[in-house]
């Protein structure tokens, strides 16, 4: 009963913008205090949990593999609406698709919805992102959320360890603008303080704000970032990170939360755990066709080969450990 009802928090404060009082938020904050990352297990106890992110990335101790295709499907298709929020922890994108928007192959079995993207960013160009490479910060990091469509809705879906994939891209910084954001970061001046709501006019392809190589990446398992922090997240971390100016960054950090400033909302690291990081080495194409979904044959025979590709990936570790 915990884990439903936590999980249906953290759908209403991510999706949705309460115009009713703070007293009944469960809040959560990034500032030393009783809010802090350190004191989030406090109030949500999963947070706690053994295998949490973010985490960093150490490349010399990763398994190299050669995962199938990641596939892309509806990604060209322009939403028929955009609405962006600051929920007062982040700037989190809802889109309204006529086709959903998938993702399937690499490590994943099932194929899973797109739901929303958020950011996480950092008081200054040199620390923001959340998962670390090499115990190298990035500046911020993009999170494209996806759900299992194993299950019937997203509260089933952060129940099970399955449950959501998330396509974390990291930021770099450069002297020009990068013109994809550019109707985001124009926005954010109209969602200055929490629970403020705008509309994108265009929106974004999910294409477009993707990295121009997704065939090499970093995945593991671990939990949401934010309370409840609960452990059902495939994680796959793009190795190519997305330009934007320090000009674009720096509109993120001019938001304000219920406690303050938001000038920064990255959790700190994790400990590992002895979890398995895998790097797919690529060598395939990158934002390619989709399969043909009507074809339960080539389905079934992605699947089992996901499922092979998968065993030797475990195998593999253990012979490592052993």
């Amino acid at each position: 009963m915990f884990v439903k009802l936590v999980a249906v928090l953290w759908i209403a404060g991510l999706t949705c913008v309460s115009s009713n009082s703070p007293d009944n938020d469960h809040s959560f904050g990034y500032d030393s205090g009783e809010l802090d990352p350190l004191h989030w297990a406090t109030e949500y106890k999963t947070c706690s949990g053994k295998y949490q992110s973010p985490i960093d990335i150490e490349e010399k101790l990763v398994t190299k593999v050669n995962l199938p295709l990641l596939r892309f499907h509806n990604i060209d298709i322009f939403p028929t609406s955009t609405n962006i929020t600051n929920n007062g922890h982040t700037v989190v994108v809802l889109s309204n698709y006529t086709t959903p928007v998938m993702i399937s192959g690499g490590p994943l079995t099932p194929f899973y919805r797109f739901t929303q993207f958020h950011f996480h960013w950092g008081v200054n160009d040199s620390t923001g992102s959340e998962d670390l490479i090499n115990n190298h910060s990035f500046p911020m990091e993009l999170h494209m959320v996806f759900t299992n469509t194993d299950y019937d809705n997203d509260t089933i879906a952060l129940t099970k360890n399955d449950g959501l994939v998330v396509l974390a891209s990291f930021f770099e910084v450069t002297e020009e603008d990068n013109p994809i954001y550019e109707e985001i970061v124009d926005t954010l001046n109209k969602i200055n303080l929490p629970d403020n709501t705008a509309i994108l006019p265009v929106g974004l392809t999910i294409r477009s704000i993707l990295p121009e190589s997704t065939e090499h990446y970093f995945t593991y398992k671990g939990s949401l970032t934010t309370p409840p922090c609960l452990e059902v997240v495939t994680w796959i971390d793009f190795k190519h990170p997305i330009r934007l100016s320090h000009k674009q960054i720096q509109a993120f950090r001019t938001l304000r939360s219920k406690h303050g400033p938001l000038t920064h909302n990255a959790r700190p690291v994790q400990e590992l755990s002895g979890r398995p990081v895998w790097y797919n080495v690529g060598g395939y194409a990158t934002l390619n066709t989709p399969i043909d979904e009507s074809n339960n044959g080539v389905t079934f025979g992605f699947a089992i080969s996901n499922i092979v590709v998968l065993l030797c990936c475990i195998f593999a570790t253990l012979s490592t450990v052993l």
